[in-house]
């Protein structure tokens, strides 16, 4: 049986988190993505602490699409190094996850 992911990715603003967003729906790797503005990250980049207004995004899919979502993002993204943070599910309740596994590419519907 498969299980929900949680992937986490943050991005340079809201228009390009929207774009990202509506592309791994579309594509079917994702079921859900949450877009979440106004998060504020800091973090050493080339030697550098950078303090930045990013949007994050909050992608529910699976295990057996994680790779191909890593892969997308890699070739859609405008950072040189995308953030892909994937956590599984402790619990997820049964009709969610049959809607989301029904929705990302590979799955039969719930």
């Amino acid at each position: 049986m498969s299980q929900a992911l949680v992937i986490l990715c943050t991005c340079p603003d809201s228009p390009t988190a929207l774009e990202l967003a509506r592309g791994l729906v579309l594509n079917q790797l994702a079921a859900c993505v949450n877009v979440l503005p106004g998060i504020r990250s800091i973090y050493r980049w080339q030697e550098r602490i950078e303090d930045e207004e990013e949007v994050l995004l909050i992608i529910k899919s699976t295990p057996e699409a994680l790779q191909a979502v890593e892969a997308w993002l890699r070739d859609h993204h405008p950072y040189d190094v995308p953030e892909v943070v994937a956590l599984r599910a402790s619990h997820v309740s049964r009709g969610y996850l049959d809607w989301l596994t029904g929705q990302v590419a590979g799955h039969p519907a719930g």
